[in-house]
């Protein structure tokens, strides 16, 4: 009896709301992006993650953040979460095997890695002089973009 008590608290409105939701966008995501691939998908969202918090400690650090500046990187983000979705398509209209997903996805990890990883130096976070090296088009591209930015301030 007790077990049907807690479950009381399971069957609210918001629960039923979030779970409506989820019976929803859990199929679309599925056609949009394939199914089997929510792990590379995950990964990606995850750099996604990490390259907002040390762009954010980076821009604190060199005293260029602005919440309007990030509010404005918000339609890019989505743009950049959705073009797997597009190449998915692509490859379902071209009937090929994912080329054009795991090729996109991949680059698009590729990209914020190096993006990350500028952040992370510029915000004064250790990173291997070699990976410095390898990304450093990058932390110039970042730092010249700074410079400008704090000019217009």
């Amino acid at each position: 009896m007790k077990f049907l008590q807690s479950l009381e608290n399971l069957w609210t409105p918001a629960n039923a709301f979030a779970a409506s939701i989820g019976v929803v966008l859990a199929p679309l995501f599925r056609y949009l992006y394939g199914s089997e691939r929510g792990d590379i998908l995950t990964v990606m969202i995850l750099f996604i993650a990490a390259d907002w918090g040390t762009g954010i400690a980076a821009s604190k650090k060199d005293e260029t953040y602005s919440s309007d500046y990030g509010l404005r990187r918000i339609p890019r983000t989505l743009f950049i979460i959705a073009f797997p979705a597009f190449a998915n398509m692509l490859d379902r209209v071209m009937g090929t095997p994912g080329f054009l997903f795991y090729g996109v996805t991949f680059g698009l990890i590729y990209h914020t890695w190096n993006s990350m990883t500028a952040n992370a130096h510029r915000a004064g976070w250790y990173v291997p002089k070699s990976v410095i090296d390898f990304v450093s088009s990058e932390i110039k591209a970042k730092a010249d973009r700074s410079m400008k930015q704090k000019g217009e301030k």
